[in-house]
């Protein structure tokens, strides 16, 4: 495969897994890593995830694998779950960001895993988009974000899942979820018991031990306002509309058509099915750019279920602007 012979020659290439597409380069190689930094623009403080295609690699990059992370292992690899655990041999120190640990994740890909394979060493791969804006779930979204800053795109179509991998670190007792993704609290706890929530998920933290915990994540271009209640969601629309703004809003299919006076109305799934609105809800936001409105007014959801990550991946595109229900 021409992209696992880019990826041997220290050059950076984007790659479907079941969440989103990934940029992928040599763990081992600081030139190569380095180059994932330069693509996307990201802060070097923002650690990576491991992608690896076997348990046999877990075992190259993890010190020690405590028996909470084998529970999880054995139910959800390969999926979008990523284990932070103690980390060892020759990766490079760009993928840890100067910590003692390092996420590691099988995805549930067959093109993923065979390029992992074919690469022969485990990949550091987080979103291939640029820094700061919504991830890839479709190669249309790569090469519009990177087109000319990477050496190559594997294009296999949308994704699956739509937001990224869960995070927890499993050197801690109990288990801290440190960020919310494809395999729910739920999940996690019908596993493993209670777990602890990270304080400062929703919040900046000076060390972040998981991307996705600092910065402004997922934004599109235009301002975003998440609302919790239709009747204020409503009442803004009608605001923003006579200070004369182009607005877009997200909905689902069951509102879709309650908003006459909006510019554009974009659904990303159903309401009663939020994993439809994971798998959609990047490319919502993509296109409102492509729509250019001055303002994008999303509801709210459900924080159960995959809806935590939706609602995660919202704050963070809004930088913290909610209008509560209250």
């Amino acid at each position: 495969m021409e992209a696992a012979d880019l990826l041997k020659k220290e050059e950076v290439v984007a790659f479907p897994t079941e969440t989103v597409y990934g940029l992928g380069a040599n763990a081992y190689s600081s030139e190569a890593v380095q180059k994932i930094y330069e693509a996307k623009g990201r802060p070097s403080d923002n650690p990576l995830i491991i992608h690896i295609a076997e348990e046999a690699m877990l075992a190259e990059v993890a010190a020690v694998i405590p028996e909470s992370a084998k529970k999880l292992i054995e139910r959800f690899w390969p999926g979008p779950l990523t284990v932070v655990l103690p980390k060892k041999g020759p990766l490079s120190p760009l993928v840890t960001a100067g910590l003692d640990t390092v996420g590691i994740r099988m995805p549930n890909h067959p093109i993923a895993l065979a390029l992992i394979k074919l690469a022969g060493v485990p990949l550091a791969a987080p979103s291939a988009n640029r820094s700061g804006k919504p991830s890839p779930t479709q190669g249309r979204h790569v090469v519009h974000d990177l087109k000319d800053r990477i050496a190559g795109v594997v294009d296999a179509g949308p994704t699956g899942v739509g937001v990224e991998s869960t995070v927890v670190d499993c050197t801690t007792n109990p288990v801290t979820l440190l960020r919310p993704g494809g395999i729910t609290l739920e999940e996690l706890e019908d596993t493993l018991g209670p777990i602890r929530v990270d304080p400062h998920l929703e919040k900046n933290t000076a060390v972040p031990r998981s991307p996705g915990m600092k910065y402004t994540h997922y934004a599109p271009n235009a301002p975003l306002v998440l609302v919790e209640s239709f009747e204020k969601l409503e009442k803004l629309l009608k605001q923003a509309k006579e200070e004369g703004k182009v607005v877009g809003i997200l909905t689902t299919e069951e509102r879709q058509s309650f908003y006459k006076e909006a510019d554009y109305v974009l659904s990303c799934g159903r309401r009663a099915e939020l994993a439809t609105v994971a798998s959609h809800l990047y490319d919502c936001l993509r296109q409102f750019d492509q729509l250019n409105v001055d303002l994008i007014l999303s509801e709210a959801f459900p924080v159960k279920g995959v809806g935590e990550a939706i609602m995660n991946r919202l704050q963070k595109a809004a930088g913290g602007n909610t209008v509560k229900a209250d």
